[in-house]
């Protein structure tokens, strides 16, 4: 006789209680701060990197949060 168990999985985490949550705001501030010109350089190519960065990182987060919630 084979013992056959169904793994339930458990409910997601809110997004806030999530290292995922805490580092993508990280990168977010982080690019923002370049995106105003407040550290780095000041030019219009670290300004421009910054916000794609800032992008990217909302992006992925709310593509991993997607995953995980269906």
């Amino acid at each position: 006789m084979t013992d056959t168990t169904i793994a339930v999985a458990s409910p997601a985490k809110p997004g806030y209680k999530t290292t995922e949550f805490w580092l993508a705001f990280a990168a977010k501030l982080l690019g923002a701060a370049f995106a105003a010109g407040i550290i780095g350089d000041g030019t219009e190519v670290s300004r421009i990197a910054g916000l794609a960065a800032v992008m990217l990182t909302a992006l992925g987060y709310t593509v991993s949060r997607t995953m995980v919630k269906s």
